[in-house]
């Protein structure tokens, strides 16, 4: 498929009217809308728009590409529209725009049209389109203008009498933008053409929406004088180990291809060694420590997230299986265990719960150290999640389970967070501590020296991380025990509010723990606790949160938050708070204060209105063992719309 496929002359704007970025993106989506290429603008303008939250598309030079592959698109078209007068569109090079290229690709839509947009960058490079383009006045101009450069490009092809030098440096690139449609061709073809006009030999592999392109081979990365990375998501690394190497974001590919292929040419490029630790230090060169920060943070939680989810739902499932079958009420503790069937999806569900908190460590200690990070990452996370402090070794050889038990120290998610940051920064002074080990001993250093050693400095650090957090859970339970008596509503606010903290740490499990403590067979057979009833209704407040602030503003959270707003609503209303740990953990200072106050405020709602629960869990699946669960689900939703619109209008747009 050729470009001029996708360009249709009908939906082209040769006199754009709009002045500003987001008005000139409403102009041109209100042309699409109109002759049938989008049936829903506003659906198709929150895919634009979150695109152009993660990097302007505004691309220098005066030209933009915004683009979305989105299920409003009917089929995959190309609108050209020029402005006589320029846009401010926040360009990377911070000039006004007039050539614009909306590309509007369909959900689903198969490699054929991305080959066609790969080859709309590389036109929009060649000199002089543009200036051509500039001076179109009709539909047909424009087509004409893609026709000549098709034409000399075929002429190019069919001339092979001037074959390159082999004498000339190579440089091989990878390219790749989060979206993997404009930014990585543009990328490609424009340190293809630096190159060229500097002598210089670039072989660039493209990580696109389709696949990886023109993958580089063993012998090109041996011959080559360095590596270029222009990307702004995970690349293949390994296989560029002991070549000098740049990493830079895919902006800098396209406007700084000169500088990026300069710093090659004059050796200023670090060495890369996948196994000894210069990776995290090459792509991290360039970030500040915040950023750093928010990128590892993501990385974990990017990789628990599927955990969370799939776990959860089945969880709940257990729980709408036996409360379909019923349970006895003197059972009511085994609650998505009693029934058989509905026990196989618990345990699976336990099974993927169990894996989270680890795989959340895990993956901060991959961001920060590779390959060699995951397994003190993994054993930082298994130790946040077990609670194996210092002060508890000495019991193992003369205490019970049960003393066990009640001496656990586990430090959740929150434990597990630092412990990933911990194991990343182990590893990456075990390989400084390292370096000056012979090459020959690499595969030594990978299989047997980061393994061993990470593992024990970090178990031993983690040992002491988990400490402080005993003494929190030890006083937050002596607190909560000292307000029994005191009022309800009170009660209800603290217990609520603190089931959102941590959303599974510490606070929350000493606020849960506490809970089901008022569970006695006095109160069972007074109607159940007032507590339980605070306490599960906190809880399930911040996944709900997430619902609603993932519905209510959209154009704040990535597609992928969004989906996972959608799985958020299972899980609050199954009382599965570790839902929202994933939004928590990566906008703490907005989300977690914003959960507090919901949970709190139906906590303290289920005081008021003195509402017993029987049951330890099960979120809506046991609403009928409340003695209202009208009011009782009245003080959820009003929670979770505090929490959900006070999180979104605190948080920042993507």
């Amino acid at each position: 498929m050729k470009i001029q496929d996708l360009l249709r002359k009908d939906v082209m704007i040769m006199d754009l009217k709009a002045t500003t970025k987001e008005a000139a993106i409403d102009e041109m989506i209100t042309n699409l809308v109109k002759h049938g290429v989008v049936t829903d603008f506003d659906v198709f303008k929150q895919g634009i728009m979150n695109r152009e939250a993660q990097t302007s598309t505004g691309l220098g030079d005066g030209i933009a590409m915004p683009h979305s592959k989105n299920e409003a698109v009917k089929e995959a078209t190309v609108l050209f529209a020029k402005s006589s007068k320029g846009v401010d569109y926040e360009s990377l090079d911070g000039q006004p725009t007039d050539l614009f290229f909306m590309i509007a690709a369909p959900e689903g839509a198969n490699d054929t049209h991305l080959a066609a947009l790969a080859e709309l960058s590389k036109y929009l490079l060649k000199d002089g389109f543009t200036d051509t383009l500039r001076k179109a006045t009709t539909p047909d101009d424009v087509i004409a203008a893609f026709d000549a450069v098709e034409k000399e490009n075929e002429a190019k092809a069919a001339d092979k009498s001037t074959p390159v030098s082999s004498e000339r440096p190579l440089i091989v690139a990878v390219t790749a933008c989060t979206t993997g449609i404009a930014h990585t061709y543009m990328a490609e073809e424009a340190l293809i053409k630096k190159g060229d006009e500097m002598g210089v030999t670039v072989r660039v592999e493209t990580n696109g929406a389709s696949g990886v392109g023109n993958r580089l081979t063993g012998d090109e990365i041996a011959r080559a004088k360095g590596v270029i990375i222009a990307a702004d998501k995970a690349v293949e690394m390994g296989r560029f180990n002991g070549k000098p190497l740049i990493s830079r974001p895919v902006a800098d590919g396209i406007k700084k291809s000169e500088e990026l292929i300069n710093e090659i040419l004059d050796g200023k490029a670090s060495i890369y060694n996948g196994a000894g630790g210069t990776a995290a230090e090459a792509e991290e060169e360039n970030l500040s420590l915040g950023a750093a920060f928010y990128k590892h943070l993501m990385s974990g939680v990017s990789q628990m997230l599927p955990f969370v989810i799939g776990g959860g739902i089945l969880i709940a499932i257990s729980f709408l299986i036996d409360q379909f079958m019923g349970v006895p009420k003197d059972q009511l503790s085994h609650l998505g265990n009693y029934h058989e069937i509905a026990a196989v999806f618990n345990q699976l569900g336990n099974a993927a719960f169990g894996f989270m908190i680890s795989v959340f460590a895990a993956y901060i200690a991959y961001s920060i150290a590779e390959k060699p990070g995951l397994v003190a990452g993994f054993t930082a996370g298994a130790m946040a999640t077990s609670g194996i402090a210092f002060g508890r070794i000495s019991y193992y050889s003369v205490a019970s389970a049960a003393e066990l038990s009640s001496n656990q120290v586990a430090s959740g998610f929150l434990g597990a967070l630092v412990g990933g940051f911990l194991a990343g920064g182990v590893i990456l002074a075990l390989k400084k501590a390292l370096a000056f080990l012979p090459k020959s001993l690499e595969g030594i250093k990978s299989i047997l020296l980061y393994p061993l050693l990470g593992v024990l400095i970090t178990g031993c650090l983690m040992l002491f991380v988990n400490i402080p957090m005993a003494a929190i859970n030890t006083a937050l339970y002596g607190f909560l025990d000292s307000l029994s008596g005191s009022s309800a509503i009170i009660l209800g606010l603290i217990l609520g509010g603190m089931m959102a903290i941590d959303m599974g740490g510490p606070f929350n499990k000493a606020a849960y723990v506490f809970g089901t403590s008022s569970l006695t067979a006095a109160a069972l057979a007074n109607g159940g606790s007032v507590v339980m009833a605070a306490v599960m209704a906190g809880g399930m407040v911040p996944p709900l949160a997430v619902f609603v602030a993932t519905r209510l503003f959209q154009n704040k959270f990535t597609e992928e938050e969004r989906d996972a707003g959608l799985t958020n609503i299972v899980m609050g209303l199954s009382f599965i708070t570790e839902g929202a740990i994933p939004f928590g953990a990566a906008d703490p200072a907005r989300a977690i204060p914003s959960f507090m106050v919901g949970s709190a405020v139906t906590g303290a709602l289920v005081g008021a209105f003195d509402i017993k629960l029987m049951a330890p869990h099960g979120g809506i699946f046991v609403f009928p063992l409340t003695s209202n669960w009208v009011l009782y689900l009245v003080a959820i939703i009003i929670g979770a719309i505090i929490s959900g619109l006070l999180f979104g209008a605190l948080r920042k747009a993507k």
